[in-house]
């Protein structure tokens, strides 16, 4: 479910303007997913969910969401894009 959410919210944000109204909360959501998937699996379960998902997004509408992993920066010090 968590893996949904977060290509709906990355697809929005790749084809959105980032001034845009909507676009903090979004970006703000993004960061909490992260945080739950590092509560609920760590490190690994942050790889694996955005592996995933970049993915999916980079073959559903040809952007790559790469830039965006930087948005879970602050959750672990592993975590450095």
């Amino acid at each position: 479910m968590l893996e949904e959410e977060m290509i709906d919210l990355l697809t929005f944000c790749l084809q959105n303007d980032p001034e845009g109204k909507q676009y903090p909360e979004k970006k703000q959501r993004v960061n909490e997913i992260g945080k739950e998937l590092f509560a609920d699996g760590g490190i690994d379960a942050m790889e694996n969910m955005y592996f995933s998902i970049e993915q999916r997004i980079t073959e559903e509408i040809k952007k790559d969401p790469k830039t965006y992993r930087a948005w879970w920066n602050n959750i672990t010090s592993a975590w450095q894009y």
